[in-house]
């Protein structure tokens, strides 16, 4: 086999021994990787045989026959885990590096642009009022 899928089929391998599947059911790789017997796998499991699928899908594949099959690698996937930056590449940089930050879900929705132009106007007017009254006085 290439060698552009041998990381991710050996990461494959190694998830798929330490499963139960494997481990306490004892069954065979092939049997786990089968539909009975798949959805049991852990979930890390579960995206590299998907990985691993859409590489072999990529060694075939005649768009990508003059750049070669650019297979994301087990190493670099763990790498993207523990330091936040992106694989992905856009206009040379990851596309998730400049962003902002992270963020956790609760973050407050950004504010209409309408009801700070509606705030604005009531304190304007809260002011011209008090301003009214401090002239007839």
């Amino acid at each position: 086999m290439p060698s552009s899928c041998k990381e991710i089929r050996a990461a494959l391998a190694q998830c798929l021994q330490e499963s139960e599947c494997i481990m306490v059911q004892r069954h065979t790789a092939a049997e786990c990787l089968r539909p009975p017997l798949v959805d049991g796998l852990p979930l890390k499991c579960q995206q590299l045989k998907k990985g691993f699928g859409e590489c072999r899908r990529g060694m075939i594949d005649m768009r990508k026959r003059f750049r070669g099959n650019q297979a994301v690698t087990f190493t670099q996937l763990q790498e993207t885990e523990t330091s936040g930056e992106g694989y992905q590449l856009y206009a040379g940089k990851s596309a998730f590096s400049g962003a902002k930050g992270a963020t956790d879900g609760n973050e407050k929705p950004p504010e209409d642009w309408r009801e700070i132009e509606n705030e604005k106007y009531r304190r304007e007017a809260a002011a011209a009022v008090v301003a009214a009254a401090k002239g007839k006085k």
